[in-house]
């Protein structure tokens, strides 16, 4: 029996639609938390490294700031600008060390804590680029044409990706439900 995965399943909500930002302090409000879920996500589970790569992006959209205000849509910029971010560390060399593999004991966690965990370390098993198509796809619930055009991808490969991951992480949740 495989593991069927809901937003409610792993304790996320969709993010909300954002008004027109005047400042830069309205879009950190109006987008800290979706973005730093989403770069959890990104990361599979690394606060420390989800923190810094949130820190990275607003540094970078508060540096183009009289551009970005100037945006259609700046807080789909700040989306684009997490991204790129997370991308550009992934190329890195030094992206590639661990400190460790162990999460710390967090004490009583809420019932679906299991199921949560089991979707990080499912989506670590996923390649960098598939994971950012997930995330963008499922989790900020992109369109097809959105996340094509944010990762300069086609609308093909976006799709291609996004099925592929998706079985990939069904066949990673399943066998860890058959070994607990």
């Amino acid at each position: 029996m495989g593991v069927s995965i809901s937003e409610t399943d792993v304790g996320v909500t969709q993010p909300r639609k954002v008004a027109r930002v005047q400042d830069f302090d309205e879009l950190v409000i109006a987008t800290g938390r979706t973005l730093h879920r989403a770069a959890l996500l990104l990361t599979a589970g690394d606060h420390h490294l989800a923190e810094d790569l949130l820190q990275t992006t607003y540094a970078k959209v508060y540096a183009a700031w009289r551009r970005v205000s100037h945006a259609d849509d700046p807080v789909a910029y700040t989306r684009t600008v997490l991204t790129r971010t997370y991308l550009s560390h992934r190329r890195l060399r030094r992206s590639s060390e661990r400190p460790t593999d162990a999460l710390p004991d967090r004490g009583s966690e809420p019932p679906d804590a299991a199921d949560r965990l089991d979707l990080m370390a499912a989506l670590r098993l996923l390649s960098a680029d598939d994971r950012v198509v997930v995330v963008l796809r499922y989790w900020l619930d992109r369109s097809v044409a959105e996340t094509a055009r944010e990762l300069g991808l086609s609308e093909t490969a976006v799709r291609t990706r996004s099925r592929r991951a998706l079985a990939r992480l069904r066949v990673h949740l399943t066998d860890l439900e058959e070994e607990s």
